[in-house]
């Protein structure tokens, strides 16, 4: 068993850790909310990292230390009173901002954001509009930085060449058994695959600039306050290098989804129109003005490239036997991969309103 709090007390931390919660619902990390006493002592959110998947911490922490820096610059400096609350690393009492424990397991800690929440789907077109204004924000605050400055926490993360390379390498080795099952599946990201390139090229060519992007743009990666107004945006792991278009695409596959990542029921996904107006609203009115035409030209299709990455990643992972990602059930990845492929047919169905709703919110034609 982990001793939480004795991990707790290896952190340069204000009072005494008394207790502790499981924290929110991510894939990848464990994560902790430390409570502190006295009660006038801040609460802290401790996280094990999943070093099987990261691989170089001082990497992971070096960009994360650099963007929550720039960041903390940007809103103290700013005179308009940027609506963002400070995120930052707690030093380690040893050295550094990260703890290795006696099994090998590495740990750091984040101030916690009282009265802060999250939300897995997104309640109504006002959060949309919010949660597009967070996430516009953070590409605005971060545009100043030199996206080189940092390093690639995964390798080819959103490159679909690599991914499919991978899901094909896995498909003919088949090492599970699996594949008899996925027929259909496999059929359909095949029949998808060369127009998934897009964005790839797009880049490629000059025609996408590159920029500092988060990467994991869920709706549960913002924190809003009690007035339901975005306050942060937090899981940087992935921040690093990439294009607009991804981060986009993301926050559109989880926040204009009428269901939940991993709906077993097909039927009751589609994308929610109203939702995408209302996200595309929010991040263009905060990211508009650095945005490329090439970039808002294709923010339609990103919501289809994330989707389709995702569910591929998702099909590729359980023909694989499940080491990637954490599931709470056998078939559990290819549940999420069905439900990703159904909500990209609905996107593909809605293609011509998502293209004309983002036209008219930048005055453009495409």
């Amino acid at each position: 068993m982990i001793d939480i709090l004795k991990i707790a007390k290896e952190f340069r931390i204000g009072g005494i850790p008394i207790s502790y919660e499981h924290f929110g619902s991510g894939h990848i990390n464990d994560s902790y909310c430390i409570s502190m006493s006295p009660e006038s002592s801040p609460d802290y959110l401790l996280q094990r990292i999943n070093h099987h998947i990261f691989t170089d911490i001082t990497l992971l922490t070096d960009n994360i230390l650099k963007v929550t820096k720039y960041i903390s610059e940007k809103i103290y400096s700013s005179e308009a009173g940027i609506p963002f609350a400070e995120l930052h690393l707690i030093p380690a009492c040893s050295s550094g901002f990260f703890y290795k424990d006696s099994e090998g397991n590495f740990w750091r800690m984040y101030n916690f954001i009282k009265g802060s929440r999250s939300f897995d789907l997104v309640p109504g077109p006002m959060l949309a509009y919010e949660g597009g204004k967070a996430f516009g924000l953070f590409l605005n605050l971060t545009s100043g930085m030199e996206a080189k400055s940092l390093e690639e926490t995964l390798k080819n993360f959103h490159n679909i060449e690599t991914r499919l390379e991978a899901f094909r390498k896995i498909r003919s080795e088949d090492p599970c058994g699996r594949v008899g099952e996925t027929v259909a599946e496999i059929s359909f990201i095949e029949d998808r695959a060369d127009e998934m390139h897009t964005i790839l090229r797009l880049g490629r060519s000059g025609r996408l600039p590159l920029r500092v992007t988060h990467n994991d743009t869920k709706f549960n990666n913002i924190l809003f306050n009690s007035n339901n107004k975005a306050i942060c945006i937090v899981d940087l792991d992935t921040v690093m290098p990439g294009y607009s278009l991804y981060d986009f695409g993301d926050a559109i596959r989880t926040g204009a989804n009428t269901a939940a990542e991993d709906e077993s029921e097909l039927q009751k996904i589609t994308i929610d129109l109203e939702l995408f107006s209302s996200y595309s609203k929010g991040f263009l009115e905060t990211a508009g003005d650095i945005l490329t035409h090439d970039e808002k030209a294709h923010l339609a299709f990103s919501a289809r490239f994330m989707t389709f990455i995702i569910g591929l990643r998702f099909l590729t992972d359980f023909l694989a036997g499940d080491t990637y990602y954490k599931i709470r059930f056998p078939g559990h990845n290819l549940q999420r991969a069905r439900a990703q492929f159904r909500l990209l047919q609905s996107m593909e169905e809605n293609t011509d309103s998502m293209k004309k709703i983002i036209s008219d919110l930048c005055k453009l034609t495409f």
